[in-house]
This record gives C-alpha cells, structure tokens and sequence, in this order.
C-alpha cells in the first residue's frame, strides 16, 4: 500500500513557535522543512529585503510541491497569515494526491513580545528586529483559521474573483522573480 505524503503548514504570526513547532515535525514526519526566514538570513544576511519574500516563499513552495509528488512529506514554516494563502496550498496538496495538516499557533501579545525579546538577545542571527507597533500591525491583518481549516473537513474555498484556478492565484501571489 502507498503512502500518502502530508504538507503540513504551520500559521501564525512571528513569534509563536513556528519553526520549532516545523523542526520537529521535519523530524518525527520525516518531512522535508522549508522554512523562509532560513533561506532570507542566508542569501541576504542582516537584510530582509520585502521584494524577496515573496519570490522565496514561491520557490520553496516549487520545492515543496515537487517533493509532495516524489511522495515526501513537506513542512511549510512560513505564517501564511490569509485564508487565500492557504486555500491555494490546500488545493495544491490535493492536486498531487496529498493530505495537509494545518497547525497553528496563537500567543498573547505580552508573550510574543517576551519571545522576541529573548530571540533578539540570545539569537540575533536567526531574526530580525520587530517593533510592537509591528507585531500589533500583523496581528490585524492574520485571518485566524477556521475549526473546518484546521480539522480538514472545511472544502477549500473557490479561487477569490479574476482567477480561473488556484495555480493562476498562486503564480501572481508568488511571483517566479524579483520584478
């Protein structure tokens, strides 16, 4: 019997024990992990260049879908802080035959403020600085995933108006370069 592969997607702001929630899923999945800020402090250092980010993420998820298809496991660690973001993974995964986990991770601010500052003290090299006013900003913006999103038995929303598919969304969402 084949086993299906799992993308596994981890959302919630900075933070909130994302990556170390993705390391260990890399390491009891056997999942391949891709996560972005890795990628961003290696090719970019102490910048985090905003017209990068969404190149990265496009190419690791290029990465991760390929490895969904060869029949890997794969683990996202970017936010993907929208409902979009998600729907169009989602259907992504159920395109090449696989299953998605989504798993996400909320903090109070107070917390997630305590945690950045002890991240920026004991590793500065792994983050970037982050103001209050911009962790309440993102905080306003992430659109909590629903119970359905997050059990797997919400179907996965039609594409948003102006796109035929959830690829074509993906493709403009996650550009293939720097323009």
């Amino acid at each position: 019997m084949t086993r299906r592969p799992t993308l596994y997607l981890t959302v919630g702001l900075p933070c909130t024990g994302k990556t170390t929630a993705a390391r260990r899923i890399e390491r009891e999945r056997q999942a391949l992990r891709l996560t972005k800020d890795e990628w961003v402090k290696a090719l970019y250092g102490p910048e985090n260049p905003s017209s990068a980010q969404d190149v990265i993420e496009g190419r690791l998820i290029q990465i991760g879908l390929r490895a969904l298809e060869l029949g890997t496991n794969v683990v996202l660690d970017f936010g993907l802080w929208s409902r979009d973001e998600r729907s169009a993974l989602r259907q992504a995964a159920a395109d090449l035959g696989a299953t998605v986990e989504l798993h996400y991770f909320a903090l109070t601010a107070a917390e997630q403020r305590r945690r950045r500052d002890l991240r920026q003290a004991e590793a500065p090299h792994t983050t970037w600085p982050m103001t209050d006013e911009e962790l309440a900003g993102w905080a306003a913006t992430i659109e909590i995933p629903t119970p359905g999103e997050l059990d797997g038995s919400e179907p996965v929303d039609a594409p948003p108006a102006g796109f035929a598919s959830w690829d074509e969304w993906r493709t403009r969402r996650w550009p293939p370069s720097v323009a």
